[in-house]
């Protein structure tokens, strides 16, 4: 089920947020919000804590995310014949195990989009200044229609 756009204007300034060296008020003219909401985001969403995360890859998550799950399942697996099913605390962690895979393999679309964008701006700034700010609003316009239609 594809997520609203202000979902996804959250997640793409979150992506800037974790990925480029911006400050709030250029994030928050990037995605098209005002600074307090970048503020008001970022500490609901731990987006600081998130950076440390950051030198683990998508995939690498991903797998460790995955692994969590077999475990999980390998331990219903092995108790006896008709107790074989996860308990609630189980299966409310599968589900956010599972909510976070989705999440990653998802949102992986944008955040290679974003990055590529950003490598480009970083190879464009030191030929053409003004060549990069025009790239950039056309970038965040690309982004954003693509947001739009998800």
């Amino acid at each position: 089920m594809p997520r609203n756009p202000r979902q996804q204007l959250k997640d793409y300034a979150r992506t800037l947020y974790l990925r480029e060296s911006l400050t709030q008020a250029e994030i928050a003219e990037r995605a098209g919000v005002a600074r307090t909401t970048i503020v008001r985001w970022a500490a609901e969403g731990h987006w600081e804590e998130l950076r440390t995360t950051m030198s683990m890859t998508t995939e690498e998550q991903i797998r460790n995310f995955q692994r969590q799950i077999a475990e999980i399942n390998e331990t219903i697996l092995g108790r006896e014949q008709g107790r074989r099913f996860a308990n609630a605390r189980e299966a409310d962690t599968i589900v956010k195990l599972t909510t976070a895979v989705n999440r990653l393999q998802t949102e992986a679309g944008i955040h290679d989009i974003v990055n590529v964008g950003a490598a480009f701006i970083d190879f464009l700034r030191p030929m053409d200044l003004e060549k990069t700010k025009e790239f950039a609003r056309l970038f965040d316009a690309f982004i954003k229609s693509k947001i739009e239609r998800r």
